[in-house]
């Protein structure tokens, strides 16, 4: 049985190899053709919250491998279905924080352990 830290830190090298692997892709086929920046936003989102950091908008949107418009459109729709929350740098105004909604991490939570029991039933 794993710890709830060991848990985590599975999810984390799991988003990484994720994220590396749909980066990959763009050496192989056109860039565009897989382009899900909901989907990248939220498991960098997820690595954050797990690492305990932060993440500003504009971080979020290099992140999506979108122009940065066609991210905002998407961190903006997120939000509104309240996946994402946005919280104002208490410092500086101007910046913006962006993380999961606690529904939206717990979902992925979820997700990643089904990805895990799976991962077990097939012996990978």
């Amino acid at each position: 049985m794993h710890t709830a830290s060991e848990i985590e830190a599975m999810i984390v090298r799991d988003i990484q190899f994720i994220l590396r692997m749909r980066r990959a892709r763009a050496e192989f086929f056109d860039g565009n053709l897989f382009a899900d920046p909901a989907w990248d936003m939220m498991l960098d989102l997820m690595e954050a919250r797990l690492r305990g950091t932060e993440i500003l908008t504009s971080s979020l949107c290099m992140a999506a491998s979108v122009p940065a418009t066609t991210a905002l459109r998407w961190i903006k729709n997120l939000t509104e279905k309240g996946i994402l929350v946005r919280r104002a740098d208490d410092a500086d105004k101007r910046r913006v924080y962006v993380a999961l909604s606690d529904a939206a991490a717990s979902a992925m939570m979820d997700w990643f352990e089904l990805v895990h029991r799976q991962k077990t039933t097939i012996g990978f």
